[in-house]
């Protein structure tokens, strides 16, 4: 498993950004995909997921702003983000926990910068 994420940057607040990720190695089956946050002296913390049944879970606070899709045959997940706020800065976090063994997978991170 090699997961390459994509489409961070800068943008205003209420503002709309997407990320990408793609696993470029080779998996069985995965057991959920999605993305996690992390801002300095904080743990990381689940954004949103996308299940392998295809059921999404969200973060309470990016509920109705940001929507997680997926396309299991290319092992990638995209986020769409929107309406910003400043507190969704952070580095964002590509993961993948596979199905046979659970063992968890994270991308290389990417900066999300929202500015006033």
């Amino acid at each position: 498993v090699q997961l390459q994420a994509s489409g961070g940057g800068l943008v205003q607040t209420g503002g709309s950004l997407g990320l990408s990720c793609v696993n470029t190695g080779t998996i069985a089956r995965i057991n959920r995909m999605g993305w996690y946050r992390q801002t300095p002296g904080k743990e990381r913390e689940l954004v949103a997921r996308i299940n392998s049944d295809g059921s999404t879970n969200y973060a309470d606070f990016v509920k109705g702003r940001f929507t997680i899709s997926g396309d299991s045959a290319q092992n990638t997940v995209y986020l769409q983000m929107s309406s910003l706020r400043s507190e969704d800065t952070a580095v964002y976090y590509c993961h993948l926990n596979t199905w046979a063994t659970r063992k968890n997978y994270w991308g290389q991170g990417t900066q999300v910068t929202v500015s006033s």
